[in-house]
């Protein structure tokens, strides 16, 4: 595809980021890659760019998106007053994937946080996002870069794949490094709320903040209300094959087995690997069993302990289950 151009993933050329930057404050968007999943950015102070994010993805305007910032500084330009817990989780975690969810200022639009009064925001150490919110001088509003409820994408290709001509530059640094999600944390609630486990882990944030509560999947009745965080409706990052989840190796052999018999076409998540190599490859994994047109994908589920705990949400919201323990 035309709209597709590699980079280097560790020093990515200038010449290619500022094309990037002008597309971004012409008011266009871009897919470009983080340590966690390729992301759909567009100025986050842009009302009008921000909204085609959502049409590209068809995306309900319910779910709030994440706001990518370069410093510091950018980040508490965005915010509506400084926390003392904000600023202990960003000299531990920032540039990383945490995202804290904070009270936002004035100015940060209403479609970028789904009409609530907080804002969600990221910083990411992934050299190629560093690079491009350096050259645009503004924060990016990006959500993952592909179809409303799909797999994230790990690759280019999968971008392009979900939304093809409907972004304006996809960046191609190859494979994303960690492959799950940010952590989501709502420092508005006490104690303060995952919304969404991903890269930081439960435990590292507990032996910082002390006690951390973990929420629950809502319906999307209730999300229409306007979600606190994104990713936590029931049913999301889901591919089209209906994904059935198991506790044991044992029981996955035996359910494959009468499938089959059945006559039905059953694919089977590799799981028998890292925790940490899992994560990369869970969304890629799904992608690739939906290509191969398989009626079923079977997969055992890691326990809910540091990375495992975001790799089991996103299979029990493949599966439309929706809560992470």
């Amino acid at each position: 595809m035309k709209n597709i151009v590699k980079v280097d993933p560790h020093a990515p050329e200038r010449r290619t980021i500022e094309r990037a930057a002008e597309i971004l404050r012409a008011g266009g968007l871009v897919a470009f890659p983080t340590e966690t999943v390729y992301g759909l950015g567009a100025l986050a102070l842009n009302p009008h760019a921000v909204r085609k994010i959502f049409t590209a993805k068809d995306r309900p305007d319910w779910d709030p998106l994440i706001v990518h910032v370069h410093d510091l500084a950018m980040a508490h330009a965005l915010m509506k007053r400084l926390l003392p817990q904000f600023e202990l989780l960003v000299s531990r975690f920032w540039p990383g994937p945490l995202t804290l969810v904070v009270e936002k200022a004035p100015q940060v639009p209403d479609e970028v946080t789904a009409r609530r009064a907080t804002v969600a925001l990221r910083m990411s150490w992934h050299p190629v996002a560093a690079a491009l919110l350096e050259a645009t001088v503004a924060p990016i509003a990006a959500p993952s870069a592909n179809r409303f409820g799909r797999p994230s994408p790990t690759r280019a290709e999968h971008v392009a794949e979900d939304l093809g001509d409907r972004v304006d530059l996809i960046l191609d640094a190859g494979p994303t490094p960690m492959g799950v999600e940010s952590t989501v944390l709502d420092l508005t609630q006490s104690p303060p709320a995952i919304l969404r486990p991903g890269g930081v882990s439960r435990e590292q944030l507990e032996k910082v903040l002390g006690a951390v509560q973990l929420a629950t999947g809502v319906a999307d009745e209730v999300a229409r209300a306007g979600l606190a965080g994104p990713g936590m409706t029931l049913k999301h990052y889901a591919p089209r094959a209906q994904v059935e989840l198991v506790e044991n190796r044992e029981e996955l052999l035996a359910r494959a087995d009468k499938l089959r018999h059945e006559g039905k076409r059953v694919g089977v998540l590799d799981t028998a690997t890292t925790i940490e190599r899992l994560a990369q490859t869970v969304f890629a994994q799904l992608r690739d069993l939906d290509a191969q047109g398989v009626d079923l994908i079977l997969c055992v589920l890691p326990p809910p302990q540091g990375l495992g705990l975001a790799v089991r949400d996103r299979l029990l919201r493949a599966a439309g289950k929706g809560t992470p323990t």
